[in-house]
């Protein structure tokens, strides 16, 4: 298993799968092991997939202080990980969660950063989250499902913060857009793959100054790194209109909604989402070519 080690002496993971130009990819979770990402629908038949596992997370090692779960403390894993590879820029790709990890590293880092795909990504680094009203918005496109009534309860007592372990289960056709064979195995895997005080300090008090972050964001007017905004079309987090409003704090993005699909799009659609992953990827900034 391939690893490096961080400025802090732990040893992280990272786990190679594919060909063709590199694409670094940061889990969500959050501190969920990268392994849920599997070939990420394919996209490894095209790009060489280089899937890091956080720290405390998957074949990470975990860390001597806990306090380095939180998010802008992994800032320097990713560019410890980019340096090990000998990479000078790199496309990035962030789902969930790990979307803060990746505005953060890109506002501190933005040369180093030649492409950024945040996928159904959060935002709190630049001061944007998901209420509750948005999850229940969401969750009322879903009506129409078999599995609908016995699990709206469940989902209404996770974002009020009541949920058991098995309202967790219940809830989870919410998150995908079909709940199919595919999707349940998918959700069955999460419990034994996250790290749930890795979890409940990532986005610990003094994780995110959005405010900072925003203006970092700003001053990338001459920036020649492009960013993607994918989000599921019945995805609660985010909606799309509020990853549109997400895309809106970048100079420039491209902001792409794929239809039918929930929180993980490469499970609910796996060619839709290759393809508009690697035709981004594919496309040459603006001004060159």
């Amino acid at each position: 298993m391939p690893s490096f080690t961080a400025s802090d002496g732990t040893e992280l993971a990272y786990h190679l799968d594919g060909e063709g130009e590199p694409l670094l990819c940061l889990p969500g979770g959050p501190m969920r092991a990268s392994a849920y990402l599997g070939d990420l629908g394919g996209l490894a038949r095209r790009r060489r997939l280089i899937r890091l596992d956080l720290r405390g997370t998957g074949d990470s090692g975990v860390p001597e202080d806990p306090a380095t779960y939180r998010c802008d403390r992994q800032v320097a894993d990713v560019e410890a990980l980019r340096v090990h590879l000998g990479l000078e820029r790199v496309d990035l790709l962030a789902h969930s969660a790990a979307g803060d990890l990746a505005l953060l590293y890109t506002a501190r880092y933005p040369r180093r950063v030649r492409s950024l795909a945040l996928i159904t990504a959060r935002a709190r680094a630049l001061g944007v989250d998901f209420t509750v009203e948005h999850r229940l918005e969401a969750a009322a496109l879903r009506k129409g499902e078999p599995w609908f009534e016995a699990a709206l309860g469940a989902y209404e007592r996770t974002w009020a913060g009541t949920a058991s372990d098995a309202d967790y289960d219940t809830a989870a056709p919410f998150f995908y857009g079909r709940w199919d064979e595919a999707a349940r195995a998918h959700a069955a895997a999460d419990a034994e793959q996250s790290n749930e005080e890795a979890a409940s300090l990532y986005a610990s008090s003094g994780a995110f100054t959005p405010d900072a972050t925003r203006t970092a964001l700003a001053a990338l007017a001459g920036w020649e790194g492009r960013a993607l905004l994918l989000a599921g079309e019945v995805d609660s987090g985010p909606l799309p209109r509020v990853a549109a409003d997400i895309a809106g704090l970048f100079p420039a993005a491209r902001m792409t909604v794929q239809p039918g699909t929930g929180h993980f799009p490469w499970i609910d659609d796996p060619d839709f989402f290759s393809d508009a992953v690697e035709g981004f990827l594919a496309e040459e900034p603006a001004g060159r070519g």
